[in-house]
This record gives structure tokens, C-alpha cells and sequence, in this order.
């Protein structure tokens, strides 16, 4: 009777550790790309993403609001934050689908938005991302796509701040508001120019 209560507890006991497992692996990846708005769809739809927050980083002033950081002044970029199974999708195809939905070219802006609070950014979140930012960023560099110079920051993480509730997936939210502003915006032509068939992807 006791060895079965001690191999119980024991199975109990790996029960939990695997079941605690998956959420102990999971890393973080922020990523500045302009209106956040637009920038989380393309991280939803990847195998491995958990969950996608957007929400300002970057900054100094501390809890900021949309108007604080839209109106500049807070240091802070509008961002997503994104949570995921590295054992499932690695950093790097991070990297590569967050090149594809950003205009690397121009600094404190994104298509319409203009202002320090719109720039480009990899906030890293350890050595090993740092790395793989810097390597990519080069290897765009080298392949000359691109014509003009890399204006995106590669700079280390900070404080994130989620972003106001009527923000988070705005374009679930709001379909219709979010394609006009995306097209007004002219979000995706430029993205077109810029990478061709790899554009969004």
C-alpha cells in the first residue's frame, strides 16, 4: 500500500512537471514595426506563436497611454510583444516575417506614421537574439535588396507596457476601420516595393 502511494505521488508528480513544461519554454520577441495594429496579424498566423500583445516599449515614462505615446515625448515605441514555443518556431523566422512587414529604410517613421514613437525596432531579449538580429540585419545588408540603408534599431529589451484593451487585435475588432487604414495608410504597396513576393510574409 505505501509503494503504490509513493509511486502515485511520483506520477503525480512528472503529471505536473510535464504539464508545466511547455509554458516554462516559452520566450518572448518584441518587435517595433510602426502601428501596432498592423502589426499583429502577421505573428498570429505562425505555428508557435502563443499569443501576440501590443503595447509600447522603449520609453521612459512609466504606465504611458495611447495619447502619451501617440503625441511623442514618452521615449516609447508602439510594439508588439510576442510570446512563443521556441520547440515550435524559432527566433529567426521571427526575424524574417517581422522584415517583411516593415519599411527598414526611413527612420522615426512607417508609412503614414511619422515620429519617433513609429520607428523600427528589435528589442532583444537575451544574447542569443542579439546575435541572430545582428546576423540578419547583415545578411539583408549584404544581399542589397534593399537601397537604401538599415535605419531599424537593434537595441535590448525594456519594460513592455500592454497597450490599451480596444487596441489588442484591433484588426479582429474592427475589420473594416483596419483594412481603410491600412490601405490609406499605403502600408502594403510600399511593403510591395520594398520586398516583392516576400511583402507581409
Amino acid at each position: 500500500m505505501k509503494t503504490r502511494a509513493i509511486v502515485t505521488a511520483a506520477l503525480l508528480l512528472i503529471l505536473a512537471v510535464a504539464g508545466s513544461s511547455p509554458a516554462a519554454q516559452l520566450q518572448k520577441a518584441t518587435f517595433a514595426g510602426g502601428c501596432f495594429w498592423c502589426m499583429e496579424h502577421p505573428f498570429d498566423e505562425l505555428p508557435g506563436v502563443v499569443s501576440v500583445t501590443s503595447g509600447y516599449t522603449g520609453g521612459h515614462t512609466k504606465n504611458p497611454t495611447y495619447e502619451e505615446v501617440s503625441a511623442g515625448g514618452t521615449g516609447h515605441a508602439e510594439s508588439v510583444q510576442i510570446l512563443y514555443d521556441p520547440t515550435k518556431i524559432g527566433y529567426d523566422k521571427l526575424l524574417n516575417r517581422y522584415w517583411h512587414n516593415i519599411d527598414p529604410t526611413v527612420k522615426d517613421r512607417q508609412f503614414c506614421d511619422v515620429g519617433h514613437q513609429y520607428r523600427s525596432a528589435i528589442f532583444y531579449h537575451n544574447e542569443e537574439q542579439r546575435r541572430l538580429a545582428l546576423q540578419s540585419k547583415q545578411a539583408l545588408e549584404k544581399n542589397k535588396q534593399l537601397k537604401s540603408p538599415i535605419q531599424t534599431e537593434i537595441v535590448a529589451a525594456t519594460e513592455f507596457y500592454p497597450a490599451e484593451e480596444y487596441h489588442q487585435h484591433y484588426y479582429k475588432k474592427n475589420p473594416l476601420r483596419y483594412s481603410y487604414y491600412r490601405l490609406s495608410c499605403g502600408r502594403d504597396h510600399r511593403l510591395k516595393e520594398l520586398w516583392g513576393d516576400k511583402a507581409g510574409k
